[in-house]
């Protein structure tokens, strides 16, 4: 019989990194009527209505909190609890600590952010989540190094599964005059567009000049704390620069199909951002597995992904370096061509088909060996 998996995570409608990954790996495990459920994390004055798939919300308004989210979790054969420090209740979230003691089953934990200098509270909370885990993924061989490096935790415990990505190989793009650019995801401060956008004035002289689409809502924490500020001051930027009408932002949400299709329309996908800790970016696996040229500031994932691989490393906050990488994709015969060639022998495990079957091994090893007690029959009288 196959197994069910119950995930705790952010989730749909909430719109983050987390909610999507989770969104995809649930939905991959669970195809074909295999039996599953979600439980959503929520932050307050989020929508607490039920989507489909999810069986309990746990709300900050709840008074039993992770009580309740465990019991709903106990009642799938295994649990797969998306983890970072933002999304559960108490000091560096450390109120999902009871909820993994206290489920049937050891469970998986996803490591989304491993820090390389954590505050103490930080590092406590994550030593004790691997220690309550039957096993651990980060998603690079960084985000290992670092976690067995930094942190008091079994390396037994930890596996590197790549962040999913969709397929994207057969997405009809629509043909434009310039060449485009492309950065997409949720923005806000510390996203580097700024940096972009200074790479994109000094472009103007090619012939046709490329033009540049932000594409992604503004963080909705960033959003309820300082509304559009950091998307005003990119606009203003931009007039100031010269370049208004080359840069198109595009607040919105797009399905799957809608963003293939923005994915496939670039020539090179823009990764300026200013992090020196990020070791997991699904917008960098995403564009890679498309087959999309990348040129990125060297934050964790990007170094171990792009060096000799299908895309050129920058330095951070540095638009002439950004530019003339930029340039030489657009410009250097046979450069694109060559940077998407490195991709052919990864791509095909980046898929999320590829990477849910990988869970799905490491779960069928962990219920393995930890099979469930089963009570003993009282003895007859």
């Amino acid at each position: 019989m196959a197994a069910s998996y119950g995930f705790l995570s952010t989730h749909p409608p909430t719109q983050c990194g987390l909610a999507t990954f989770n969104s995809a790996l649930s939905a991959q495990l669970t195809a074909g009527g295999r039996p599953g459920g979600i439980v959503r994390v929520i932050s307050s004055g989020e929508d607490e209505r039920a989507g489909p798939g999810v069986v309990h919300t746990w709300s900050p308004s709840s008074g039993t909190g992770w009580q309740d989210a465990t019991e709903a979790l106990n009642t799938f054969d295994v649990a797969i609890v998306q983890h970072e420090y933002g999304i559960y209740p108490g000091p560096d979230g450390s109120a999902v600590l009871p909820l993994l003691r206290a489920l049937d089953r050891p469970p998986i934990v996803v490591l989304h952010t491993v820090l390389a200098q954590p505050t103490a509270g930080q590092r406590a909370t994550l030593e004790e989540v691997v220690a309550a885990a039957g096993a651990v993924v980060t998603m690079t061989e960084t985000a290992r190094d670092r976690l067995l490096i930094g942190y008091a935790v079994d390396p037994a415990k930890v596996t590197v599964i790549p962040h999913g990505a969709g397929d994207h190989t057969g997405a009809s793009t629509t043909s434009r005059a310039r060449p485009h650019l492309l950065t997409w995801g949720l923005i806000g401060p510390g996203k580097g567009i700024e940096w972009a956008l200074r790479a994109l004035a000094r472009l103007r002289d090619l012939s046709p000049s490329p033009s540049y689409t932000v594409a992604g809502k503004t963080h909705p924490k960033v959003l309820e704390q300082h509304g559009e500020e950091y998307r005003t001051s990119l606009q203003r930027l931009g007039a100031l620069l010269g370049i208004a009408d080359a840069v198109r932002y595009q607040p919105v949400y797009r399905d799957e199909a809608a963003l293939s299709r923005l994915i496939r329309s670039a020539d090179v996908v823009v990764l300026p951002y200013d992090s020196r800790e990020q070791v997991t970016s699904g917008v960098l696996i995403e564009a890679v597995a498309a087959g999309v040229p990348v040129v990125a500031t060297p934050f964790p994932h990007a170094v171990e992904l792009l060096t000799d691989g299908p895309g050129l490393l920058v330095p951070h906050q540095d638009p002439s370096a950004m530019a003339t990488a930029i340039r030489r994709i657009l410009t250097e015969p046979g450069l694109s061509d060559s940077l998407v060639g490195r991709t052919g022998p990864v791509a095909p495990t980046l898929l999320w088909p590829a990477v849910a079957a990988r869970y799905a091994a490491l779960a069928a090893g962990l219920r393995t060996a930890n099979p469930p007690v089963l009570a003993t029959p009282p003895v007859p009288a």
